[in-house]
């Protein structure tokens, strides 16, 4: 168990950590070649386990460790999806069950190399992921350039290319939480596409589990047909371990080919075609993994069509409350869709290959039809739910009718004239009692008071220049003045 469990942090990282708070240069290289080699040990020592286990078991076989070391490198670049050439013939169609093992192992090892190395930014990802990608790249042509003989022989140039990308998706994969390149893509993504990408995912689990749902009914029908598979192709308990661990490798091959069956563009083997609305026999292989193979069409085949469809409703349905208006829930089921139909690509163009040169190959599976078909059958009934079941968005209410105020502004601006008017003759009458406010018998003002006054009284207009010599005759001649005040009496 030690082999599969990542070591914990040593003493002398703890001790680097404690004095200086970060990791020395030659601790992080220890770490990080670790995380690159680790993934590769570990599946070499499980591929040649198995390779060892079903030699030991095999009746007819002649058990020889140089030979399974051989053999096991090979093996784990076809757990890579790297096509092998054994005796002239090339075997494409590769299980996806290694796949899986070996890039669960380099996504844990990747992960947990960042987080003994502290990485939170997306940025110090590189510094994981490149090592690793690299690593197996060279251990990939490496391989491929020991092996080559006449029996066994792998293309160096993809043996090189096929594990550098595979390793480097699963390490992306590995670290994208941990340094916070989720985050980073949340940042620059709207809600309503998160949204989509998280039930995209959901969606493709769905046509999964209908494709693994179908395959299953299929084989329980047909455990008759299983048993006298194993029987006539391996027989002794050796043999039929080996078919049996054979089967497992290839069940998500087969799921895959149930979905794209279900979906409705189907898949072929050889000379072998099926569909919901056409078959066409002939020979298969005898695995008993395709027990379930009918050997004639059915008129309720296309039923099975329903089911993926129910799996576009439920992708609507968890959508039905993602925003108040349907045209932004059409958009996230849209989303949804793209993603399913991507995941099917991928999923599609893994599963098949070519099967040797015999009549069984190749394998096919019309990866654009089932791209397309997936989309449709997420897109059209999840549109239909997620409109109609979702809430509607609130009609805007009337606006209210305004009163009319046609004369009020007219008024408004007549009374501000008379204020205007008002106030000018109040400005002059208060100008008129302080220049009567003196003191009897002071001396005349000087000049420039007499040019303020009648530089005043010209502006005023005649009117006011009369009222003012009035008021300047009635100080002279020591009458009362018509103000509210009396002026100041001398002291």
């Amino acid at each position: 168990m030690q082999l599969l469990t990542p070591r914990p942090a040593g003493e002398k990282e703890v001790n680097d950590l404690r004095e200086t708070g970060e990791l020395r240069a030659a601790t992080r290289m220890k770490i990080v070649l670790a995380a690159a080699f680790w993934p590769l040990i570990a599946g070499y020592a499980l591929v040649a386990a198995l390779f060892a286990l079903v030699t030991a078991l095999a009746s007819i076989s002649h058990f020889s460790v140089p030979g399974v070391l051989s053999a096991a490198g090979p093996g784990l670049l076809a757990a890579y999806q790297v096509p092998v050439t054994i005796s002239g013939a090339t075997l494409g169609v590769l299980p996806l069950l290694g796949t899986v093992v070996v890039g669960a192992l380099v996504a844990g090892s990747a992960a947990h190399s960042a987080a003994r190395l502290r990485y939170r930014e997306p940025g110090q990802a590189v510094n994981v992921v490149a090592p690793i990608a690299a690593t197996h790249a060279l251990a990939g042509i490496a391989i491929a350039l020991t092996v080559d003989s006449a029996r066994v022989s792998v293309e160096p140039l993809t043996a090189f290319l096929v594990p550098g990308f595979v390793a480097a998706l699963c390490a992306v994969a590995g670290v994208a939480n941990r340094c916070g390149i989720i985050a980073a893509a949340r940042a620059y993504l709207d809600p309503v596409a998160l949204r989509g990408l998280r039930t995209g995912a959901l969606g493709m689990a769905g046509l999964f589990a209908v494709g693994a749902l179908v395959f299953t009914a299929g084989l329980t029908v047909s455990v008759h047909t299983a048993g006298t598979l194993f029987a006539g192709n391996a027989p002794g308990f050796g043999s039929g371990a080996g078919m049996l661990l054979l089967s497992i490798g290839y069940l998500p091959n087969a799921v895959i080919g149930t979905l794209s069956f279900v979906a409705g563009p189907g898949f072929s083997m050889g000379s072998v075609s099926l569909t919901p609305f056409s078959y066409r026999g002939g020979n298969v292989p005898g695995l008993p993994l395709l027990a379930g193979l009918p050997e004639h069409a059915a008129r309720w085949w296309p039923v099975l069509m329903l089911l993926p469809a129910a799996v576009g409703m439920l992708v609507g349905w968890s959508l039905r409350n993602s925003d108040r208006d349907p045209r932004a829930r059409l958009r996230t089921v849209g989303i949804a869709g793209a993603l399913i139909g991507f995941g099917c690509v991928l999923l599609g163009t893994l599963a098949g290959g070519r099967l040797g040169n015999g009549s069984f190959g190749p394998v096919s599976i019309p990866v654009g039809l089932l791209s397309v078909a997936a989309f449709g059958w997420i897109v059209v009934p999840g549109g239909l739910v997620a409109w109609f079941a979702g809430p509607r968005r609130a009609a805007a209410p009337d606006a209210p009718e305004e009163p009319e105020l046609a004369s009020e502004p007219v008024d408004g601006v007549e009374e501000l004239d008379e204020e205007s008017d008002d106030e000018e003759p109040r400005e002059e009458e208060s100008f008129e009692e302080d220049s009567c406010e003196q003191e009897p018998g002071a001396e005349e003002p000087d000049n420039e008071d007499a040019e303020y006054e009648e530089a005043g009284d010209q502006e005023a207009g005649d009117r006011d220049t009369g009222d003012q010599e009035a008021g300047d005759e009635k100080v002279e001649a020591g009458e009362p003045l018509p103000s509210s005040e009396e002026p100041e009496q001398p002291g």
